[in-house]
């Protein structure tokens, strides 16, 4: 066997081991998340409720109707949120990328506010997740044109900042409708602050099918941003239209987005973290890198989650503000590597 041969199978063999490590945590985190709580449950009781559900057993209510749903908004948000992350880090070329940072969970707050503000509100609870992508990719949009502006151009700290500067605007719009509007608030207080208690069932199933397409869109443009990561003018002689797959991608990261903010609202930091605990995963795109990435974000967004419930029980933390405390001293390391 060549030597070229060997490296590929010992490569291959390092991310099985790693996806498989980080998938059997994942299972593990989500039994005990399932399972412990104000309420310990025997793990024969989850199966019961989970294969012969009785309705009128209390544990298997708490199981199905509170924990399940729960569980589930953090899987998807966190494997959202994490791709989303790593598809703007690896388009835009900035390790400092992340939806929270760059508006995108801003924009689609926002948008989820506004039109539960309006008497429309019982029509738009089908299209929550399109409303939130919309509203996402507008604000990161105006975010990108900004930045852009100038001598120099798009520069990362420039985009960074535009961000920021953009979260908080879009922040305060929010908060002065919901200080006009308290009906508003009283629906989405939970939500508003990205908490795992305002997931339900029904909220997460119809993210489904947009966090599906930005997987699938992911997928497809996984080979040109391979291509891309060696250069604009290598991609293109490569065949890549560069400009469609740019646009194809932040398509993609705005449904992501919406889907995970539209099912457990708007928690930060989980694409940066997610995609800075692998080496290599930036230089060499791929479905590998896709899934390891996603997988990595559901792990730490329901570790989060359990320990947001744990820490100072019976009073439990908002979820994002958990992930906040660790994302931003993450944020600052990789802030102050690149500076200097």
């Amino acid at each position: 066997m060549s030597l070229s041969a060997n490296t590929k199978t010992s490569q291959q063999w390092s991310h099985t081991r790693r996806l498989g490590f980080i998938t059997a945590l994942v299972i593990g985190l989500t039994a005990l998340h399932l399972l412990y709580g104000a309420r310990t449950i025997p793990i024969a009781t989850l199966a019961q409720a989970l294969f012969h559900y009785n309705p009128h057993d209390f544990d298997h209510r708490v199981l199905i109707s509170l924990r399940l749903p729960r569980v589930l908004g953090m899987l998807l948000a966190g494997s959202c949120l994490a791709i989303a992350g790593y598809l703007l880090q690896i388009t835009l070329r900035n390790r400092l990328s992340d939806p929270h940072l760059l508006g995108l969970n801003a924009g689609a707050s926002l948008a989820v506010v506004l039109v539960t503000a309006f008497p429309i509100a019982p029509l738009f609870s089908m299209v929550r997740p399109l409303v939130a992508s919309v509203g996402a990719a507008l604000l990161f949009c105006l975010v990108l044109v900004i930045a852009s502006a100038g001598k120099k151009g798009l520069q990362p700290l420039k985009l960074i900042f535009c961000g920021i500067a953009f979260s908080a605007l879009a922040g305060a719009i929010t908060s002065t409708i919901l200080i006009l509007d308290e009906d508003t608030l009283d629906q989405l207080r939970f939500w508003l602050i990205g908490d795992g208690a305002g997931a339900n069932l029904h909220t997460v199933l119809i993210s489904l099918p947009f966090a599906g397409a930005g997987l699938v869109l992911s997928l497809l443009i996984m080979p040109q941003l391979s291509a891309m990561s060696l250069g604009d003018a290598m991609a293109k002689g490569l065949g890549a239209s560069v400009q469609k797959i740019r646009f194809m991608s932040l398509l993609a990261a705005a449904l992501l987005t919406g889907s995970a903010v539209s099912a457990v609202g708007p928690i930060g930091f989980i694409g940066l973290i997610s995609a800075s605990l692998w080496r290599g995963i930036h230089s060499r795109p791929s479905a590998y890198s896709l899934a390891l990435v996603a997988i990595t974000g559901a792990a730490i967004l329901m570790a989060a989650d359990m320990a947001a419930i744990s820490l100072f029980a019976p009073k439990e933390l908002p979820t994002g503000a958990l992930t906040g405390l660790v994302g931003a001293p993450v944020f600052l390391w990789i802030f102050i590597r690149r500076m200097r």
